[in-house]
């Protein structure tokens, strides 16, 4: 890995961070705050009227104890797109923009390997998208140990958020394949669309019936909040710890041996 390269990026880096940390701070708090019996009631009322769009969005759950109630209005949507379009942003900036300007030719060309370098871009994605994720555990331990004293079950959040980090991980590592094989607004429309479909075909498996087999397409349904808060689901969760390291694996393995007619 290339050191110097290494904090360059991650300097660049803090822009988009401080972007998403702030829009994930907001809903944080503000979610947060709402545990108590009145929003409850008003938030049951609500799902009564659509249960539907609800259930869609995976805010179906009963939300009995303070960390049931943040997975079901934070985990069930927010936690899952916001990280992830971050990830098909980086990813893209890491690698394709490069190559698409011209610049990854003149990086190519200097005294570092192909495969120093695609490590360096790698370690990027994977260091920020784990401090965006830590930002938000320690953010959500320091609101509710301040809102709500002892009621947040601390080591049933950290397993659910080591899974969550594991279907980042695992998405993240796709964007980069993808970013690191193809360019243009092909490679952009495989990088963003496949994540996103998948999203869209969890929110539809979240409907149940017969749009239940939905779950089958998407790596989304390994995420298995319900099992990590109760301290099992960690085999689902190491499933997408092995595609995260597959993808990077051949990331690497494909921008190394990719023509960049330099």
């Amino acid at each position: 890995m290339n050191k110097a390269l290494f904090w360059r990026k991650m300097r660049g880096s803090l822009g988009l961070l401080v972007i998403f940390g702030g829009v994930l701070t907001l809903y944080i708090v503000m979610i947060a705050g709402l545990y108590d019996k009145e929003t409850q009631q008003a938030l049951q009322q609500f799902y009564d009227m659509m249960p539907q769009l609800m259930a869609a969005v995976g805010m179906n759950g009963e939300g009995d104890t303070l960390l049931s109630f943040l997975s079901t209005y934070l985990y069930g949507m927010l936690l899952l797109a916001f990280p992830m379009i971050y990830a098909i942003l980086r990813a893209r900036g890491l690698v394709a923009r490069y190559v698409e300007k011209g610049s990854m030719y003149a990086l190519c060309a200097a005294p570092v390997s192909r495969l120093s370098l695609a490590g360096t871009q790698l370690a990027v994605l994977v260091s920020t998208q784990f401090g965006l994720l830590l930002y938000c555990t320690v953010l959500e331990i320091v609101s509710c140990q301040v809102l709500f004293p002892g009621d947040l079950d601390i080591k049933g959040l950290l397993c659910l958020n080591g899974g969550l980090l594991c279907l980042h991980l695992c998405l993240g590592a796709f964007c980069f394949l993808v970013s690191c094989l193809g360019e243009g607004s092909r490679c952009t429309a495989l990088m963003a669309g496949v994540p996103t479909l998948m999203l869209v075909m969890q929110m539809l498996a979240n409907l149940g019936g017969k749009l239940e087999k939905f779950q089958y397409v998407t790596l989304f349904s390994l995420f298995q909040p319900e099992k990590l808060m109760a301290g099992e689901g960690l085999f689902a969760a190491g499933i997408l710890l092995l595609l995260a390291v597959l993808f990077s694996a051949l990331a690497l393995w494909g921008f190394c041996r990719r023509d960049l007619y330099i």
